[in-house]
């Protein structure tokens, strides 16, 4: 299985005692420049993939079968271990097993699995949980429809809906359904981690680590494996387009305005010398 080898690496990182950050990713491209840059993972967040498919905000607009193309796109671009945010697993128990079963076949290498009531309720004013016993199931039927035994599943819960004991609890009970690790949303202080480090082993997951939490080596000694950062990436990239549309509309010379690529960029990016040389071996004239 082409894509066994990735996971493989990615249940390797999380069995150490490092932390890393994974880079946010869109399309092929970012995920080519991040495998060349050296980072150890990528991420493909449920907000950033609405906006890469849709232009739209992360209001569980995105279909499963949208997130699961781009996230093969991505796969199949660059060698490195993809984690994606799953949200929901798009309905109930029997949607998250269609979900694993479609973003597995994808490549993936990490599916997080949320316990979050998505999309929001009418007149919901914050975000909601669904019970624990839901949550459990949940993550249940994630493992039951997982067929690669490398493929990591991770159940995801919000420290600041569910409160720090609320979290370690509903952490316990995913651990005690079969996840591979617990990814925690919403954590604010250092406080807050260390309560939920010295009642949960590693390897944990943080959807972000404000300053607060200290650095990576801080992090990793409380059992944190994997720390997201913003999403710059995207928001970089829309600037950029942004920029170089606006300069061109104000009718500014399109050799007047910089920030492009240089070439070798774009031809490591397009690994255009692979396909050169594919043309060679396929496509010319054997010498006579």
């Amino acid at each position: 299985m082409r894509w066994r080898k990735r996971r493989e690496r990615l249940r390797a990182l999380l069995a150490g005692e490092a932390c890393v950050h994974p880079a946010s990713v869109f399309d092929a491209g970012s995920a080519r420049i991040a495998h060349s840059l050296g980072f150890e993972a990528a991420m493909l967040a449920g907000s950033v993939a609405s906006l890469a498919v849709l232009g739209a905000p992360d209001l569980i607009l995105l279909t499963l079968s949208e997130l699961a193309a781009l996230a093969l796109r991505i796969g199949r671009a660059a060698e490195l271990p993809l984690i994606v945010d799953a949200d929901h697993g798009y309905g109930n128990a029997l949607n998250v097993g269609r979900t694993i079963e479609e973003l597995e076949n994808a490549g993936v290498a990490l599916i997080t699995i949320e316990d979050t009531v998505l999309p929001r309720r009418f007149n919901e004013t914050s975000p909601s949980l669904v019970p624990v016993e839901e949550g459990a199931g949940k993550m249940q039927a994630a493992l039951a429809a997982r067929h690669d035994p490398a493929l990591i599943i991770a159940g995801r819960t919000s420290v600041s809906a569910a409160g720090v004991a609320g979290a370690i609890a509903r952490a316990h009970a995913y651990r005690a359904a079969g996840v591979d690790a617990i990814f925690l949303a919403g954590l604010r202080t250092i406080e807050e981690l260390e309560a939920i480090a010295a009642n949960l082993p590693p390897p944990i997951l943080l959807g972000g680590a404000p300053k607060g939490l200290g650095d990576r080596d801080t992090l990793a000694r409380h059992g944190v494996r994997v720390a997201l950062q913003p999403h710059l990436s995207f928001s970089a990239a829309m600037q950029a387009v942004f920029a170089t549309l606006k300069a061109l509309r104000d009718g500014t010379p399109p050799e007047a305005i910089g920030g492009a690529a240089p070439p070798s960029l774009m031809r490591d990016i397009t690994r255009e010398e692979e396909y050169r040389r594919a043309i060679e071996s396929f496509l010319a004239s054997p010498a006579s």
